[in-house]
């Protein structure tokens, strides 16, 4: 039987689509003086790595630096120091590099309501990365938005819909189709699902597992909630304060943390616990 340790062995000999050596962001606050403003040291010192095939959670409490390295992997966010490297190579500054990541690194944001725009169809919401890009004719543009909603499981209907006229968990499925409409390599998913109804939330998980299946793509989810991240991951990547102080595949992070914060995230779902 295949084990999620045999797993992570057989993505990582793949090399990874996305690396993150020594990277720091450092923001500067509001506050402090005019000559010496307070810093807010968001991300220190990260080394992480994500393959096609594989999943690896980011878990951590509130505050702790996910979302600013999440925005760091799909290119949002420039690093004060360290590398991000593209399929082994250091990637470059600039509007070229940006596009070549965002084709291969896509991004699915935590709330569907603020990630579309309220004035766009789902029809103009999906053809709209495809005509950036330039990507096919016209006609296969067309066909390419109708399999992307078949892909996520929504009728063909929604096209001619907005995005207040359906609920979360479908305006969710319509940004994880967006996310898909490049066909990319990776895609990071920065908790879609804390804005959902428990209802909709385990169908969304098990669509990203799906999809994760089908495409053999890369997926990083990131999560405070390390129940809902030992269920969809491969590997976990445990955050406090900035910096990645734990990582391991998934069973062994549960079996036997060895950090304390990993024991406090453990303690805080007894469910569980062994």
């Amino acid at each position: 039987m295949t084990t999620a340790t045999d797993r992570t062995e057989a993505t990582a000999a793949v090399g990874n689509v996305l690396e993150l050596r020594q990277v720091n962001v450092i923001h500067k606050a509001r506050t402090g003086k005019l000559f010496r403003p307070d810093t807010v040291h968001a991300v220190k010192d990260v080394d992480f790595g994500v393959a096609r095939g594989e999943t690896v959670g980011i878990v951590g409490e509130s505050g702790c630096g996910k979302s600013t390295l999440a925005r760091v992997m799909v290119g949002l966010q420039p690093v004060t120091s360290g590398e991000v490297l593209f399929r082994g190579a250091p990637l470059g500054h600039g509007s070229r590099a940006r596009r070549t990541l965002g084709r291969s690194v896509s991004a699915v944001f935590q709330d569907p309501a603020t990630a579309l725009n309220p004035r766009m169809t789902v029809k103009d919401a999906l053809i709209d990365p495809l005509n950036v890009h330039r990507i096919g004719s016209p006609r296969e543009r067309e066909h390419r938005v109708r399999d992307l909603l078949h892909l996520v499981g929504l009728p063909q209907s929604a096209l001619a819909v907005l995005p207040r006229q359906i609920s979360g968990g479908q305006r969710q499925r319509v940004a994880i189709a967006r996310a898909l409409a490049l066909e990319p390599d990776v895609i990071v998913a920065d908790e879609p699902t804390s804005a959902l109804d428990v209802s909709v939330r385990a169908q969304v998980l098990n669509l990203l597992t799906d999809l994760k299946s089908e495409l053999g793509l890369g997926l990083v989810f990131i999560s405070h909630d390390i129940n809902t991240v030992r269920y969809v991951s491969d590997r976990i990547a445990v955050m406090y304060y900035g910096a990645i102080i734990e990582t391991g595949d998934a069973e062994s992070i549960f079996a036997d943390p060895q950090q304390d914060y990993t024991r406090t995230l453990l303690a805080a779902t007894p469910s569980l616990l062994e």
